[in-house]
């Protein structure tokens, strides 16, 4: 069975804190072999084993940072299942901090297998008290408002924070924790082959 893994989009998301992350598990292939140009084909033959969707809360269009026009797979009420959830960032962060339907529907989501957020998606997490108590990293210059939106947050200097909830700093740093996540579920070999087959070379924390 494939891991649901649900991303939210919005109004002025930053494109890569999603993008990122998206290609990252939709990248993922399972083998035990050392990806190479003798076995590209027939490792990339078989599909991910994360099933990879994109959810808004209103059935529209969403117009990213930049410029960009996406379209949901799901909003709230009728997505899958979800397995991991990802909040991204975005300017468009500081408009769902007081949505009350964007808090409730965080708060049911706050016992799946896994949340986490790259970059300021951090600061919604805290909005909605999912970061009590908890490590968590951000954008370079969101580190205040989340330390006043969660007082008890610990804020992170590191690249990312592996914590109950997963968070990491900004922008390219969701690749770099995307691929810590396909480490936590299929291992090494599993991550560095993806990280190979996307051409991108890891930042460590």
């Amino acid at each position: 069975m494939k891991i649901n893994t649900g991303i939210f989009i919005f109004d002025d998301v930053e494109i890569l804190d999603f993008t990122g992350p998206y290609e990252v598990f939709s990248a993922t292939r399972l083998s035990s072999k050392v990806l190479s140009n003798k076995n590209v084909k027939e490792i990339y033959a078989a599909d991910s084993p994360f099933n990879v969707f994109t959810i808004t809360e209103k059935n529209r269009s969403v117009i990213t940072k930049g410029g960009l026009k996406v379209f949901g797979d799901y909003v709230f009420f009728d997505s899958p299942s979800i397995d991991i959830l990802l909040i991204p960032g975005g300017t468009g962060i500081q408009n769902l901090l007081k949505n009350r339907e964007v808090i409730s529907w965080l708060k049911k989501k706050q016992n799946i297998g896994l949340i986490f957020s790259v970059c300021t998606g951090s600061l919604l997490l805290a909005a909605a008290g999912l970061l009590k108590n908890k490590k968590a990293s951000t954008h370079w210059s969101a580190k205040k408002l989340l330390k006043k939106i969660s007082p008890s947050t610990t804020i992170s200097n590191k690249r990312y924070i592996n914590d109950t909830i997963w968070s990491s700093a900004g922008v390219a740093s969701g690749i770099d924790l995307s691929l810590k996540i396909v480490e936590k579920y299929f291992g090494k070999r599993i991550a560095k082959n993806t990280a190979k087959y996307m051409e991108y070379k890891s930042n460590e924390k």
